[in-house]
């Protein structure tokens, strides 16, 4: 039992005419009002819940739908329940609806509300790569917002991603705003901040070419997802690259364990654990990274910073400033984010 659960109890009146679950999603909304509780943050589980409050099993999950009916929280597959709003109706609104909860894009959601600042709600919605279910958000939300915000990253059915862009194009400008991926369909009709997948990654390896043409061979790690896959342009970009620069190359899938790294090979990461694994094994075959095997990470964190790995990264604060600046200023206009290539010595 946490000391967290534990104070839920403490406010559940036991004598009072109000139904326990709209008491305990009373407390939540209380905590989120007061910033106790903060946009992205995961909630307590069920089962803590039950242990911290003695409540009964059926009365936490009428709360928990009683919040997702207010959108106040979401359920993530697997994961659990995540606030994704606030509830303060005296700001402008924003809804920001992402393509997946991960930690990029949650640094990404709050360096945006900072760059907002105090007189603005921002809100967040998890679209799950999935076209279909963006329109339902869209439906249910495009009226109570004055700003939505889109990461249009989508899997599979092509027809449900044309049927999103025509939603699209029906929005008025000024609500729609775009962020992380550009739709050449809209033709700068709706403002964007976007990455240029290929492009970026393809001059980003240009820019550190010198360190590159010391292997004889570069291995583009690359995760097959078919759920939240990454951007194919990425892929395009790295084959572009080294057919320009005639080097040896391979993509494969992921780190497989026990893998034999070779002397002179250079590997491209895009995806966090694979990174892992790529780390964990170097380090128990005792591998000096940057004398003869390399890496670089796609995306950069303080911990790789810390670690010394060489990135690939687009800069998430210029792109939630650029966003921001956007919306504040009723700005229309595509702009490319910054994206570079940062050695610290592992290449």
């Amino acid at each position: 039992m946490t000391t967290e659960t534990q104070l839920f109890k403490s406010y559940i009146n036991e004598h009072s005419r109000v139904p326990k679950y709209r008491q305990l999603a009373t407390i939540f909304i209380e905590a989120v009002e007061r910033g106790d509780i903060q946009v992205g943050e995961k909630l307590p589980s069920i089962s803590e819940l039950r242990e911290g409050t003695g409540l009964a099993r059926d009365t936490i999950v009428r709360a928990f739908n009683y919040l997702q009916e207010k959108k106040i929280v979401t359920s993530v597959m697997s994961k659990g329940f995540y606030v994704t709003r606030n509830v303060n109706l005296a700001k402008t609104k924003v809804l920001i609806v992402l393509n997946k909860l991960s930690s990029y894009k949650l640094k990404l959601y709050h360096l945006f509300v900072d760059a907002l600042g105090a007189n603005y709600q921002v809100d967040l919605r998890v679209h799950h790569c999935n076209a279909a279910y963006l329109q339902v958000i869209l439906d249910e939300n495009v009226l109570a917002y004055e700003h939505i915000v889109v990461m249009p990253h989508f899997s599979g059915l092509p027809d449900k991603v044309r049927e999103v862009i025509q939603y699209f194009k029906r929005m008025p400008s000024e609500k729609l705003l775009l962020m992380d991926k550009y739709l050449p369909e809209l033709e700068d009709s709706v403002p964007c901040i976007y990455q240029d997948f290929e492009s970026d990654i393809y001059f980003a390896l240009q820019d550190g070419i010198h360190k590159l043409k010391k292997y004889e061979k570069v291995t583009l790690v690359f995760p097959e997802n078919p759920v939240y896959p990454y951007p194919q342009e990425i892929k395009n970009g790295f084959i572009r690259f080294c057919e320009a620069i005639n080097c040896q190359y391979e993509v494969i899938d992921r780190i497989y364990e026990d893998m034999e790294f070779r002397p002179q090979d250079a590997y491209i990461i895009i995806d966090e654990e694979d990174l892992i694994s790529f780390l964990q094994q170097a380090r128990d075959g005792a591998i000096d990274l940057g004398n003869g095997l390399g890496v670089i990470s796609y995306n950069d964190t303080p911990l790789k910073e810390v670690l010394g790995i060489s990135v690939m990264t687009t800069d998430f604060e210029v792109m939630a400033d650029s966003a921001a600046y956007m919306i504040k200023k009723k700005k229309c206009e595509a702009v490319q984010n910054f994206f570079s290539f940062i050695d610290r010595g592992s290449i």
